[in-house]
Order: structure tokens, then C-alpha cells, then sequence
């Protein structure tokens, strides 16, 4: 198998031959559906991490500043959420009709860091 952009072929238990090619330096590049909604997701949620820096500059309540913190963290979670349902409609499919098993464990990994 080939990296960095070059164009190569998997082939399945089954036999049936998969081709396709890798981007720069990671994994499978596919367009997602969801990516306009995660990047205006990411706008949001830095804009409102930003007023709650903002928030503890100016001495803000704790409480206050915590139950803005938690939005942020829940806005993160869910666009994590929005990101790992993208990459299982489109590389997971991908990467177990290649046999590709590299993606799945890939996968895997990023599961364990992302749910803590």
C-alpha cells in the first residue's frame, strides 16, 4: 500500500479489489456532509470560550463562569459527536469494504481519547 497521495489498491477476504488514494499525510479524505455544520459549530463554540476568558478577567462568579464553561464543553461534545457520525457514514464504510483495517483501529483510538 501507498501513501502520501499516491493511488493504490485494497483487496477484501472476498476478493473484491478496492482502489483509491490517501491525502498528504493522514488517512482516507472524503467530503462529509456535515462539515459546514462542525466548522460553524467550532466558530461558536471559541467565540463563547472567549467571553468566558473574558469572564474570569473581569472577576466574574465562579458559578457563573462554570455554567458557561459547561455549555462550551457540551457544544464541543456535541460537534465531536456530529464529527464521529461523518467519519462512520463515510471512512469506516469505506475503510471495512476496502478490509482497511488500519482506519477501524485508527477509529478506535480516537473513541478512547475523545470519550474520557
Amino acid at each position: 500500500m501507498k501513501e502520501n497521495g499516491e493511488f493504490h489498491t485494497h483487496t477484501a477476504s472476498d476478493g473484491t479489489e478496492y482502489s483509491h488514494s490517501h491525502d498528504e499525510m493522514h488517512g482516507h479524505k472524503h467530503s462529509h456532509k456535515h462539515t459546514k455544520a462542525v466548522l460553524n459549530r467550532i466558530s461558536r463554540a471559541s467565540g463563547h470560550l472567549e467571553s468566558v476568558k473574558r469572564m474570569i478577567e473581569d472577576g466574574r462568579d465562579c458559578s457563573e463562569v462554570l455554567i458557561q464553561l459547561s455549555a462550551v464543553i457540551a457544544a464541543l461534545n456535541n460537534t465531536g459527536k456530529l464529527i464521529l457520525k461523518d467519519h462512520i457514514e463515510n471512512c469506516i464504510v469505506d475503510a471495512v469494504e476496502s478490509g482497511d483495517r488500519e482506519v477501524i483501529d485508527n477509529m478506535n483510538k480516537a473513541i478512547d481519547r475523545f470519550i474520557k
